[in-house]
């Protein structure tokens, strides 16, 4: 065949289809780099919602320099430029069909951009956002009003979780998972059992955890299917003058009040490194010591990344 008669194929003609295959296999940064605007074939195909179930943000962190005084973190500008560069094309792209949004612990989203991202993914379903420093109380509680779709939530300990909680129990009908990443208290577990009485799913991971707010929870959250407190650091506080000890197991009073749940995850070991490592950083993780990712996981298999 002559070389005049060959024809010529371009690549915005082929199939949609093979192009979204294509296109499955870039990351978040080249999925954004600009390959949307290379013609119109391209931009349909970057657009399709197979592309957009998940963003997964886990693989970006802020520049960032801890401060003294709240939000207690500064953040470069040029840190949030690209943040907003990267999201704000995600969003457009997705066309509000985004179901699970994820950020990395040390990724510090201000309040204007939560929003933003709130208004262009409606559909949201679960959100992994373990960092709130920039956030503010009325952009949360904007974000959940928007959310009404919202089953998961990775969050942050936070001292005043009422009026998240009551916001999410007023607008998330289909609310069920709740994982918290910092220290448990008794107070964060009563408004738990005031506001989210029907959650079935609930992780409180490498926490730290009072023996008595563990039985508050098994005995007051009759509907919770799954509990995870693998490698917690569990507290026993007894009368006063006695001081307060870890367990290193489960007394047979928990095991019993466990044992209606279909799922119990727990680790105690002391032969287990993640179990190590919640006791020497006092049940407050300090995750940015240990291997990339490694924040991401959970024993229950619907709430690790």
């Amino acid at each position: 065949m002559e070389e005049s008669d060959r024809v010529a194929r371009r690549w915005e003609d082929l199939d949609i289809d093979i192009l979204v295959k294509i296109f499955q296999s870039f990351d978040i940064v080249e999925l954004t780099s600009g390959i949307a605007t290379v013609c119109t074939s391209w931009r349909m195909a970057c657009c399709d919602p197979l592309l957009w179930r998940t963003l997964d943000l886990s693989m970006m962190k802020s520049n960032f320099i801890k401060i003294p005084l709240e939000p207690y973190v500064y953040v470069d500008a040029r840190s949030d430029k690209t943040l907003n560069h990267l999201l704000k094309t995600s969003l457009s792209l997705s066309q509000g069909n985004i179901m699970t949004l994820i950020f990395h612990f040390n990724l510090y989203v201000s309040d204007d951009l939560l929003t933003y991202t709130a208004e262009r993914c409606p559909r949201l379903r679960r959100l992994v956002m373990p960092a709130w420093n920039r956030i503010k109380k009325t952009g949360i509680c904007k974000a959940i009003r928007i959310w009404q779709d919202l089953e998961s939530l990775t969050m942050p300990s936070i001292a005043n979780p009422a009026y998240l909680l009551e916001e999410i129990a007023n607008n998330c009908k289909n609310f069920s998972e709740l994982k918290v990443m910092g220290p448990f208290d008794n107070f964060f577990a009563a408004t738990i059992i005031t506001y989210l009485p029907k959650v079935r799913v609930l992780s409180l991971r490498c926490s730290m955890l009072v023996k008595d707010t563990l039985i508050s929870i098994l005995d007051e959250l009759r509907n919770l299917e799954v509990l995870n407190i693998s490698h917690c650091l569990l507290i026993e506080i007894p009368p006063p003058p006695a001081p307060r000890r870890i367990m290193r197991e489960l007394d047979q009073c928990i095991l019993d009040k466990a044992s209606r749940l279909r799922e119990f995850l727990t680790c105690m070991k002391d032969s287990c490194i993640m179990c190590q490592r919640t006791r020497n950083d006092e049940g407050l993780m300090r995750w940015y010591k240990y291997e990339e990712g490694v924040w991401k996981a959970d024993e229950v298999s619907s709430l690790s990344l």
